[in-house]
């Protein structure tokens, strides 16, 4: 079920249609690169077809994962502990990988970019939902929501609105979202579960992440910070709405259906199918991952502009962003059970007209995997681990080559991208850049 359309901070007017169905994928086999199947005629409408599986088997690991996040939540709020508190922000880990993967099908296709903000909206002033320390607090200027502080409240006003917050239900926490008119107004989604885990990183560039105590949670005199019974609540009405919303998503790329996404998209025009593809992977790898994400914060030497800014999970947010346009590219996705959905992919086509290119695309998005996994190696280091957070400091040097090194591969295969469309007939691919010059 899904309560609101939220739209999402860089919507993109293309037109899409897309949908596959739960359970077992068309095509699950042996890891191998999708030129290799040579048991299937490749053509723009298989490699189309086999998107939308890759899509749902991704879209369907994301709400496996929610589902388990969902459950460890639950846990925690029956029974406080630390071994409960350690649980949940495992399994909120856990449900990152397969879902940043699945931002590769959001741009191009606007069905999951309309719907997209509900889920992983970014940055949020974190006070809308709960408490904050007011002298490490930054937000948007001019957000009258910022201090809400929807767990403290019975009502809210916000822009002269006065709202009523008594019962904390997955629909009210969708309808809050952008309240006022402020995209940093976001009351649900994983970020939302994330600072309700974590609390706020009050460590700045500085080692160390959230230290929400498991006390937040606990009931009469262990009670710490104020209404623990509410902040359950609302933790588990954010947990059902994120599994809700991924409900909704995964039916909508199912087969066998007439009438859902991925039925629009496998009867239209192949042609178009495959430009949502390329424009997908061109704008997650320039705009989104390589400007939003990395350039702004880098250059800003901005911690709250970096993804997972609560949990220091950024590092591996932005590795499995990469391994989705990679997926897309190739058309192979590994599940979070290690099965393997491959098949006819753009690989292949541009293999059939231009095998160098093909050769060289895949030698940059490796690349790009290689820079990213640096990062992630970097920040998860046993000896001196260095997060995204630390590594855009004001000075660090070496953090920022770090970055940088990512943000100049992405950019190199974006063009590439490019090229690879022009081979396919596409002349007008124009990835969205979000406004970013490189």
């Amino acid at each position: 079920m899904i309560f609101l359309v939220r739209p999402a901070p860089l919507a993109i007017a293309v037109s899409a249609v897309l949908v596959v169905g739960c359970g077992t994928n068309g095509s699950v086999a042996k890891n191998q690169p999708a030129n290799q199947n040579v048991d299937q005629i490749v053509n723009q409408n298989t490699v189309v077809a086999h998107y939308a599986d890759v899509a749902h088997a991704t879209f369907e690991d994301s709400l496996i994962t929610a589902r388990a996040l969902n459950a460890a939540t639950d846990r925690l709020i029956a029974s406080p502990s630390d071994a409960n508190l350690k649980a949940a922000k495992e399994a909120w880990y856990a449900a990152r990988v397969p879902y940043q993967q699945s931002e590769a099908f959001r741009f191009g296709n606007t069905l999951i970019d309309d719907w997209e903000g509900q889920v992983n909206a970014w940055p949020l002033d974190e006070g809308l939902i709960d408490y904050v320390t007011s002298d490490d607090y930054q937000y948007e200027l001019g957000n009258a929501g910022a201090t809400a502080n929807i767990i403290a409240s019975t009502s809210i006003n916000v822009g002269g609105e006065q709202l009523d917050v008594s019962t904390l239900t997955a629909e009210l926490l969708a309808n809050l979202n952008e309240i006022g008119g402020s995209e940093a107004n976001v009351a649900s989604g994983y970020h939302a579960i994330e600072f309700l885990l974590w609390g706020q990183d009050l460590n700045g560039f500085d080692a160390g992440n959230g230290e929400r105590p498991v006390s937040d949670y606990q009931q009469g005199e262990d009670c710490t910070n104020g209404n623990c019974d509410r902040r359950g609540q609302y933790l588990d009405a954010v947990t059902d709405l994120l599994v809700d919303d991924l409900e909704w998503m995964t039916v909508q790329w199912a087969r066998g259906s007439s009438d859902n996404y991925r039925a629009q998209l496998t009867s239209a025009d192949a042609g178009e199918g495959v430009q949502k593809m390329l424009f997908g992977m061109g704008s997650l790898s320039l705009g989104e991952l390589a400007g939003e994400r990395m350039k702004v914060a880098l250059e800003a030497n901005s911690y709250e502009d970096e993804h997972d800014c609560f949990s220091d999970n950024t590092h591996n947010s932005h590795y499995y962003n990469g391994q989705g346009i990679q997926n897309v590219y190739t058309g192979t996705y590994r599940r979070v059970d290690n099965s393997v959905v491959t098949g006819p992919s753009l690989a292949d086509l541009v293999e059939q007209t231009n095998p160098q290119l093909n050769a060289e695309l895949n030698k940059q998005l490796d690349k790009t995997m290689q820079a990213l996994a640096f990062m992630k190696a970097k920040a998860e280091s046993s000896q001196t681990p260095m997060a995204f957070d630390m590594m855009i400091a004001p000075g660090n040097g070496d953090g920022a080559k770090i970055v940088n090194d990512a943000i100049m591969a992405l950019v190199v295969q974006t063009g590439s991208i490019e090229q690879a469309a022009r081979e396919l007939g596409i002349q007008a691919l124009s990835p969205d850049d979000a406004g970013h010059a490189f």
